[in-house]
């Protein structure tokens, strides 16, 4: 019995983590997807020479992970519009364990000491997304994501800013405030020139684009990049490019082959285990990132997949660790990428730039990336939350406050696990009354639930296809996946009636969670009506605005209203 349940869980992996899924998408939005693809490449070019120096494993590692993460992570990624390459946490990991594996007295690193590790790491992910264990990420609360998606869209602003004047760009944040007095006494006025433009065209594109309709389908990147780029290089300014950091990568020998030293399987085994949970974490924190912006959710266990692949070839070939990147794939979806063909030309246009077409962006300057970015910080911010973050229940904005914090000013693993302890601390309550209660949700036709009135006709009132999802107990961040499998399981339907009647608290990541699916469900053409949430959980329903993204008129308080809404949609189809 446990061996036949053993072959069927490993056959029903074996068809989640197909990639034939992504294949078949790679065709459905291929000239966006080509663009967004070569924007974020040319994006993310300064970031992977400066995390490969940041791994000591040297710009061309950087450069790999960027190659592998973007054509191996699109093929088997989870996450449709994911980018995949190097990160600072993954770098900055490396870099800590490699004071641990030098050559000797020389103190060069131990490349195949690095590359075993993280081919050891890849195959580590790889065992993880077998056993399903990937998904317990949609557990983390709305306040940890927001937090860190705040967190991440100020660091990107803040680290900018050298760039933006034309100096040394600067990624510890503490000393980039400790030396703003510096920066602004030494702003180079030509890298203003540059900068300056770029930002008004990609802060004012929108109004081109309603003035002008052939610019509606011309992302914002591009135009800013060609005129920053034009300004820069006929006025000769002497600022930085991109070209000023190609240089010793390209002096280097770049393309190499490492076997894994299993031999020393004891040295590596702990740091691989390491690098492969940052991975998981990065990448998925990432994905939830792109599942709130696109509406689309991704799949876990395969995305880790995915991570693990990419990791096994990246320590095969002599690229540093990838993962899921939340600021390039941000700036995927933002370019209008739709499928994974986008972080593959990615992936492919770095392998053109390392086999000789560097030459191409090389005349790009720092200043008009620097705004590019800039602009993406501010997109990045979690607008969903900050007009309400006065009103979002206590918890949840101590949790906000928390994370974003511990983001900027120390690292982003700490602040989400920082985030996640103080969530469950705070809501043991909610679980005790979880576990110790046959608490469910459930979803049935309106003719067998307690709203039904009895006097009216079952059978005409069958005919118009309406379900009552019925809500029970706590609807806070540790009950939203059952809320979410429970309702995907639902027949087909034309009106759904969402009983509140028995929720006795809600949190941010319930409410949230809750407005998706009204939106998610009425996308679908099916009417969705709100009945009988108690004082308290309306109260916070207010608070965050869920009635103003809803309409109020679709929240009903009385048994009577909601039968008269299911007969008056029944007289007007009849």
């Amino acid at each position: 019995m446990k061996l036949s349940y053993l072959i069927i869980s490993i056959k029903d992996s074996i068809k989640e983590l197909n990639p034939w899924q992504n294949i078949q998408k790679l065709h459905t939005n291929v000239i966006a997807d080509i663009l967004a693809g070569i924007m974020v490449a040319i994006i993310a070019l300064p970031l992977a020479l400066a995390f490969g120096e940041m791994s000591q494993l040297g710009p061309e590692a950087g450069i790999w992970s960027a190659i592998v993460g973007g054509v191996i992570g699109g093929l088997f990624g989870g996450c449709m519009v994911g980018v995949s390459g190097p990160t600072a946490p993954m770098a900055s990991q490396i870099a800590a364990f490699m004071g641990f594996f030098v050559i000797g007295t020389s103190n060069d690193p131990d490349l195949v000491a690095a590359f075993s590790i993280i081919f050891l790491s890849g195959l580590i992910l790889v065992v993880i997304s077998f056993l399903k264990i990937s998904r317990f990420i949609h557990y983390i609360p709305y306040s940890v994501i927001a937090g860190f998606m705040c967190g991440i869209g100020v660091i990107i602003i803040i680290t900018q800013i050298n760039s933006f004047v034309g100096l040394e760009s600067k990624s510890n944040i503490p000393e980039i405030f400790k030396n703003i007095g510096y920066t602004f006494q030494n702003i180079q006025i030509e890298a203003l020139y540059v900068s300056i433009p770029s930002l008004l065209i990609l802060l004012n594109w929108n109004f081109f684009q309603t003035k002008f309709k052939f610019l509606e389908n011309i992302p914002s990147t591009l135009i800013a990049l060609i005129v920053g780029t034009g300004i820069a290089n006929i006025m000769n300014f002497n600022i930085p490019y991109i070209g000023d950091q190609m240089n010793g990568a390209e002096r280097s020998q770049l393309f190499s082959f490492y076997l894994p030293d299993l031999k020393r399987f004891g040295e590596f085994v702990n740091p691989a285990f390491a690098l492969a949970g940052l991975a998981i974490l990065d990448s998925l924190l990432s994905c939830k990132v792109a599942d709130n912006m696109t509406g689309i959710r991704h799949s876990s266990d395969r995305e880790t997949f995915g991570q693990g692949m990419a990791n096994m070839v990246a320590g095969l070939v002599g690229g540093i660790s990838t993962a899921t990147a939340t600021t390039q794939t941000i700036g995927n979806i933002t370019f209008g990428a739709r499928s994974p063909l986008a972080t593959i030309v990615k992936g492919l246009t770095f392998l053109a730039i390392l086999s000789g077409l560097g030459y191409l962006v090389e005349s790009i300057p720092n200043a008009c990336l620097a705004a590019i970015l800039f602009k993406l910080g501010i997109d990045i911010l979690d607008y969903r939350i900050l007009p309400i973050l006065k009103k979002i229940p206590r918890n949840d904005l101590f949790i906000f406050t928390i994370v974003l914090f511990v983001t900027i000013y120390e690292d982003i693993m700490i602040a989400v696990a920082v985030g996640v302890v103080f969530a469950l601390l705070s809501s043991i309550k909610e679980f005790k009354f979880m576990l110790g209660s046959s608490y469910q949700h459930s979803v049935i036709p309106f003719v067998n639930s307690e709203l039904f009135q009895k006097e009216q006709d079952i059978q005409e009132i069958e005919k118009l296809s309406t379900m009552v999802l019925k809500l029970n107990g706590p609807l806070f961040f540790g009950s939203i996946e059952s809320l979410i499998r429970t309702y995907s399981f639902a027949p087909k339907h034309k009106m759904l009636i969402i009983d509140m009647s028995t929720i006795n608290m809600i949190d941010l990541t319930g409410a949230f969670a809750l407005e998706d699916l009204v939106h998610r469900t009425t996308k679908n053409d099916i009417k969705v009506f709100i009945y009988n949430a108690n004082l308290q959980v309306k109260k916070v329903l207010l608070k965050v605005n869920f009635f103003g993204q809803i309409k109020e008129d679709f929240y009903k308080d009385s048994i009577k209203s909601i039968n008269s809404i299911v007969l008056d949609n029944f007289n007007k189809n009849d």
